[in-house]
C-alpha cells in the first residue's frame, strides 16, 4: 500500500524592518496591513472510538474527514459533494458492528457513496468530487465500498479485503478514477465497475473512468467490468484469482465496449471457482471478452493460466450467456507464455472484426493469431 505522503510543512515569511537614520518612512506606508494567511478545507479528525459518521454529517464540500490509525466498527455514509474520507494507510481499519442498524450496514457495505437516482435507476443527483483514500474496509457481508450514482470519485490507497460480494463497487457512475488500491479475497470481484450489478439494460457511458496501479488477488474475479463504456484499465496486477480482468456484456444497447485495458500484468489466476446459474466454471482465464465491442486489449503480459473451463486460456473472446457475440475487438502487441489450452483463444463463432497483431505467443485458436 503506497503511504500517503507527509503533510507539506507551511513556508514561514520572516519580515525584516530596514531602519535608516538617513530619512523616515512615512507613517502610512510603514502601516500597511499584513497579507491574509491562506485558507484551507477544514480538517474534521476522528480518534479510534469516536463516531465517524457524525463528522461525515458535519462536513461541508471541501472539507476532510481524517481517521486516525486504529479500528472503526461501523459503515459509513457519504452523500455530500467533494468531501474527503482519509485513514492513515492500513493501520485505519473499518470492521463491521452487528449493532449498526443504518442503511449502509443493512446493505451489508463498509462504505457507501451515494447519489439519487428515480424508481427506474436512472441518475438523478450524483455525489460529486468524493475522496474515498488510505484505509482498509474487511469483513462486510457485501461490498467494502459501495459507490452508486457518483460523478469524479476516486478512490485511492484502499485496502479491501475478504468481503462477501465486492471488494470495491462502482455502479452507475461516471469519471471514477480507481487507483493503487488493493482488493484480496473478496467473494466475488475485487473491483467491480458496471451500470446496475442486479439490473440488465444498456451500457452506461463512463466518460473516461480510469482503473490504474491495483493490485487484485485470491477473488472470484480480479477486476469485472460490466455492461461499461468509455473505461481505461492500465497497469493493474491480477494473480491467484480464478479469473484476471473480464470485460462483460449482452445484447442490450449500447453494447458494453469502446474500452481499453493496456499493460496490465495478468499472471496464474488459476483458482477454480463453481458455475453459478448465469456462468460455468472459471479457472485459468486470463483475459475475457464477452458480448462485447470494440475493445482494445494491447501491451499487457499475461501468463500462466491452467483450466478446463470454456473459458480458461490467456486472452479469450466468448459469446456471452445471452449468446452476444463480440464485434470488432483489437487484440495486440501482448506477451503470453505458459497458457493452457491456448495463449489466445477465439472460441465466439459469431464474432466479426476481430484484428490480432504483433502477439507474442506460443499457441493459438484457431492457429495463426501469434
Amino acid at each position: 500500500m503506497t503511504a500517503l505522503l507527509a503533510p507539506t510543512r507551511p513556508l514561514i515569511r520572516v519580515a525584516a524592518v530596514l531602519l535608516s537614520c538617513a530619512a523616515s518612512v512615512p507613517a502610512a506606508l510603514a502601516a500597511a496591513p499584513a497579507a491574509a494567511a491562506p485558507t484551507g478545507p477544514t480538517v474534521l479528525r476522528v480518534p479510534p472510538g469516536a463516531s465517524v459518521q457524525t463528522a461525515l454529517d458535519a462536513a461541508a464540500p471541501g472539507d476532510v474527514v481524517e481517521l486516525a490509525a486504529g479500528r472503526y466498527p461501523g459503515s459509513v455514509t457519504l452523500t455530500t459533494d467533494r468531501v474527503t474520507l482519509r485513514g492513515q494507510g492500513t493501520g485505519t481499519v473499518l470492521v463491521p458492528d452487528p449493532a449498526d442498524r443504518g442503511a449502509c450496514a443493512q446493505a451489508g457495505d463498509g462504505v457507501c457513496v451515494t447519489g439519487g437516482a428515480d424508481p427506474q435507476g436512472a441518475p438523478v443527483h450524483p455525489v460529486s468530487g468524493v475522496v474515498v483514500e488510505a484505509l482498509t474496509v474487511a469483513g462486510f457481508a457485501r461490498n467494502g465500498v459501495g459507490a452508486a450514482v457518483t460523478d469524479r470519485l476516486t478512490v485511492r490507497g484502499v485496502a479491501a479485503h475478504d468481503n462477501g460480494l465486492q471488494g470495491i463497487s462502482v455502479e452507475m457512475s461516471t469519471r471514477t478514477v480507481l487507483t493503487d488500491n488493493e482488493a484480496r479475497d473478496n467473494g466475488q470481484a475485487g473491483i467491480f465497475v458496471a451500470n446496475w450489478y442486479d439490473r440488465k439494460g444498456g451500457a452506461l457511458e463512463t466518460l473516461g473512468t480510469e482503473v490504474s496501479g491495483n493490485r487484485l488477488t485470491g477473488n472470484r474475479i480480479g477486476l469485472q467490468l460490466r455492461r461499461v463504456r468509455g473505461l481505461t484499465a492500465e497497469a493493474n496486477l491480477a494473480s491467484g484469482n480464478c479469473g484476471g480482468l473480464f470485460v462483460v456484456g449482452d445484447d442490450g444497447v449500447p453494447r458494453a465496449g469502446a474500452l481499453t485495458l493496456r499493460a496490465n500484468v495478468v499472471r496464474a489466476n488459476n483458482r477454480y471457482c463453481p458455475p453459478n446459474p448465469r456462468l460455468d466454471s472459471v479457472q485459468g482465464t486470463g483475459i475475457l471478452l464477452t458480448g462485447t465491442e470494440d475493445v482494445t486489449v494491447s501491451g499487457n503480459q499475461v501468463a500462466d493460466h491452467t483450466g478446463a473451463s470454456p473459458m480458461s486460456g490467456g486472452i479469450v473472446l466468448y459469446p456471452s450467456v445471452v449468446g452476444a457475440p463480440n464485434a470488432r475487438a483489437t487484440v495486440t502487441g501482448n506477451v503470453l507464455r505458459d497458457n493452457v489450452p491456448a495463449d489466445l483463444a477465439d472460441r465466439d463463432p459469431h464474432g466479426t472484426g476481430h484484428t490480432f497483431a504483433g502477439n507474442v505467443c506460443g499457441t493459438s485458436e484457431p492457429a495463426g493469431h501469434c
